[in-house]
């Protein structure tokens, strides 16, 4: 083992001398070598940055990754130097649900389909997620951490060390006040009249000792003074690079913002579709429902002899056939058929609602009515309706509208 006493005594004394300075310093009672005050407002430029970073680098994980014990196994990889396991996104994991529940219930029932119909967006969702996950993770995450770890660390080692050479400079300039001081006391004129001329010669013996003490401090602050001076044009230059760190991540703040712009955007793309779907669906089944209660409660016709039947065709005339559609108490003809005509639809005596319209809704058929963002509708229940959907009115027309649309005032 190679072992130096006489580096590790040098250490040790650098220690020592350091931190007494800046214990003293500490105290008030030793002169502190001030920066100048771009120095000054580079560091502190430069602490901000730092600590802005940690705070936005750590809530982005948290929504990009809200689970915590996720990020901390992601982290565990990240420092074993391990691949991170592919993991389902919570879409595709109801995506998965939804399926397997649409094959039990039986996929050509209106649930099953409309069961199928949401997992598959609900898909498209968890796939759409996994890459704007990964494009901001590589294009805004990435570069925030290589700051972090690489260009900061960097900029407070040269930072730590010019703390060290500060230290070094105002020690080598006290040790230089005190021999100066040393040396002046010693050069004083001496009482020749003493009886005891020995201490003249003993002054003068002081004098140069402190003289010859005065110059190995004037050249060990030369020394540090120059060396402090070299760390100093160092770490300004590092700390100045903040302002490059701004722009780079200026750049890559456009980019994570036009990668979360391109995700809500096909979200928002996948959801119209699929609301479009289910409204269609929708009306299919409210039309399908009231037909289906409508023929389950009308009674079934009697079943007529043939012969009683040629009889009758015999000696009646011929009258064209006129088809009923059986009516449901309390509920207009045009509901029970599934077709709504604005004129047979009267709104009730009581129960009418005032209605903010929160979204654009386009019309699937005739029966409904088409909504613009932000206007005020009327809007009431018929008994029998689909409590999804309200009769609205406005003006003159009148349509069924979804109740998701709406906001109901009092």
């Amino acid at each position: 083992m190679d072992f130096n006493v006489k580096k590790l005594a040098s250490d040790a004394g650098v220690f020592f001398s350091r931190a007494m300075q800046f214990t003293e310093e500490k105290l008030g009672q030793a002169e502190k070598t001030e920066l100048d005050a771009h120095f000054e407002n580079l560091m502190a430029r430069a602490d901000c940055t730092k600590n802005w970073t940690e705070k936005i680098l750590r809530q982005t994980e948290v929504l990009l990754q809200p689970n915590l014990s996720a990020r901390v196994e992601e982290f565990l990889y990240e420092k074993l130097d391990r691949k991170v396991p592919s993991r389902v996104t919570n879409g595709e994991l109801l995506a998965q649900y939804m399926t397997e529940a649409a094959n039990d219930f039986g996929p050509g029932t209106p649930y099953g389909k409309t069961l199928i119909k949401v997992g598959e967006t609900q898909r498209r969702l968890g796939a759409a997620e996994r890459d704007f996950i990964q494009s901001a993770s590589i294009n805004f995450l990435t570069p925030l951490r290589n700051f972090l770890e690489g260009d900061w660390r960097t900029i407070t080692k040269e930072r730590r060390t010019l703390q060290n050479c500060r230290l070094d400079l105002d020690a080598c300039k006290a040790r230089l006040k005190k021999a100066k001081a040393a040396e002046a006391k010693a050069a004083a004129v001496p009482d020749f009249q003493e009886t005891r001329p020995r201490n003249y010669v003993l002054s003068a013996s002081a004098s140069a000792l402190w003289s010859d003490e005065v110059e190995k401090a004037e050249h060990e602050l030369r020394l540090t003074q120059t060396e402090f001076d070299r760390q100093a044009e160092v770490t300004r230059l590092l700390l100045e690079g903040i302002s490059s760190t701004h722009v780079n991540h200026l750049r890559c703040l456009h980019e994570f913002v036009e990668s979360q712009t391109n995700y809500y955007a096909q979200c928002y793309q996948y959801m119209l579709d699929l609301q479009k779907q289910l409204g269609s669906s929708k009306g299919e089944i409210f039309s399908g429902t009231f037909v289906g209660n409508a023929e389950s409660t009308s009674p079934p016709a009697a079943a007529a002899s043939p012969p009683a039947a040629a009889a009758a065709a015999a000696t009646l005339p011929a009258v064209p056939t006129i088809p009923v559609v059986p009516t449901i108490v309390g509920v207009p003809s045009a509901v029970a058929e599934g077709v709504l005509n604005p004129n047979e639809v009267k709104p009730p005596a009581s129960g009418t609602r005032k209605a903010r319209v929160l979204y654009d809704y386009e019309a699937a058929d005739s029966t409904e009515l088409a909504l613009l963002a932000d206007e005020m509708i009327t809007v009431y229940s018929l008994p029998g309706m689909d409590p999804d959907w309200l009769i609205g009115e406005r003006g003159n027309q009148k349509g069924k509208v979804p109740v998701t649309y709406l906001e109901l005032l009092s």
